[in-house]
């Protein structure tokens, strides 16, 4: 729909909804079969897998820590809220989101939980490769 126009002009492709980081990680385990409490504040917050249902993370047990803060990766100048306004694409375009932020997230985990399959399959037979490589 952007490509088209006859004038460039920048889109805001979002939602119009916000959700926070815990709601994502929260939804995020619900698709591999994970509750999660979250404790703590601040630094200190960390969310423990409270029960795991069926076989999609065999790995992960009660107790676990599936998430921890890490100063590391705040913003130098962090906003205090992130929401995109789609009015623009809206009306120009008429385009709307197709799914929600709850689709998208479970079409993520699936994609990764396929590549995590692929590794540990990989990792069965001998060979190593990393899962991520951070830098």
């Amino acid at each position: 729909m952007i490509l088209p126009q006859e004038t460039t002009e920048d889109y805001v492709i979002a939602t119009g909804s916000q959700y926070s980081v815990r709601e994502f990680i929260t939804w995020s385990a619900a698709e591999l079969g994970i509750t999660l409490e979250f404790s703590g504040s601040g630094v200190e917050e960390v969310a423990t897998v409270t029960s795991v249902s069926g076989d999609m993370a065999p790995a992960v047990t009660s107790g676990d820590v599936l998430m921890r803060i890490d100063p590391r990766y705040f913003r130098p100048a962090e906003v205090e809220t992130l929401l995109g306004d789609p009015a623009k694409a809206k009306t120009k375009l008429g385009w709307v989101p197709e799914i929600t932020a709850q689709e998208m997230c479970a079409e993520m985990v699936a994609e990764d939980l396929k590549t995590a399959r692929r590794h540990a399959l990989l990792k069965t037979h001998g060979m190593e490769t990393p899962m991520a490589v951070e830098g």
